[in-house]
């Protein structure tokens, strides 16, 4: 008995179907249309992926960086008001490389391909993902 091909492998045969064997047969807006989909799909594979492990290190540095608890929504919301309030700025230790490693995070759902981003992946941050 074989397993079932996980949600990111389904998703995957769906682009690749898309991007080799159907757009090649497609022109004008819906060629357009289906490189969209393409892009969204590898973007949703990208999330299921990657999403839970960033998630989870994006919790434990604010928890870190605020000496709070909760789930990651609360734990923004707390550092923003922080922020807004002038509590926390650009000097507070650890908010920079929180950001970066958050941003670079998000990145690597939403544009690996991005250039910046795959020069700072060679030179990764201290503790980087």
């Amino acid at each position: 008995m074989s397993e079932q091909p996980s949600a990111p492998e389904l998703i995957q045969a769906v682009a690749d179907f898309l991007r080799d064997d159907a757009l090649p047969r497609l022109d004008g807006l819906t060629a357009f249309h289906a490189r969209v989909a393409v892009s969204l799909l590898e973007i949703v594979r990208r999330e299921i992926e990657l999403g839970p492990d960033a998630d989870a290190q994006q919790r434990a540095r604010l928890q870190d960086l605020l000496g709070s608890e909760g789930g990651l929504d609360a734990l923004n919301r707390e550092l923003c008001e922080r922020i807004a309030r002038g509590e926390v700025n650009a000097h507070s230790p650890g908010l920079m490389p929180h950001l970066l490693r958050t941003g670079l995070a998000k990145l690597a759902v939403d544009q690996p391909g991005y250039l910046t981003y795959r020069r700072l992946q060679q030179h990764k941050p201290e503790g980087g993902q």
